[in-house]
């Protein structure tokens, strides 16, 4: 991360990482995506991470339930499986360790580019498909 001179340009960033972190959950409300999806580029692009800590930090921003108002408006409208999403949160849970685990051995460029190619394969196939 970029070194930080005096705390007028702290509090700046500070703004700034929460104004993210809104404009990416009001996004990830409205299509459902993961925020991963958007805070990694973000803290890429904005604060200077490698791709190693920027999807470090995007895990840390989804430990707590963050999405757990979007879900309620959902549900509420029945438009979300309970069931299926705490299967899906268990299957993540290890998963998401044993991918973990594999990240740190990939060097940065082709993290990066796994990272990239993944975004466009997902988004290929939902535009394509009826």
């Amino acid at each position: 991360m970029v070194s930080i001179p005096c705390a007028c340009a702290e509090a700046r960033v500070t703004w700034m990482i929460l104004l993210v972190g809104l404009v990416v959950g009001m996004v990830s409300g409205v299509v459902g995506i993961g925020g991963g999806v958007l805070f990694v580029p973000a803290l890429i692009w904005l604060l200077g991470m490698n791709q190693h800590k920027a999807q470090g930090t995007s895990l840390a921003a989804l430990l707590a339930p963050v999405g757990i108002f979007a879900f309620m408006e959902y549900y509420r409208k029945g438009n979300a499986d309970l069931r299926v999403g705490l299967l899906l949160a268990l299957g993540f849970l290890v998963g998401g360790y044993f991918g973990a685990v594999g990240a740190q051995h990939i060097p940065e460029v082709w993290l990066r580019r796994i990272f990239a190619v993944t975004l466009v394969a997902v988004g290929g196939r939902m535009w394509f498909s009826r």
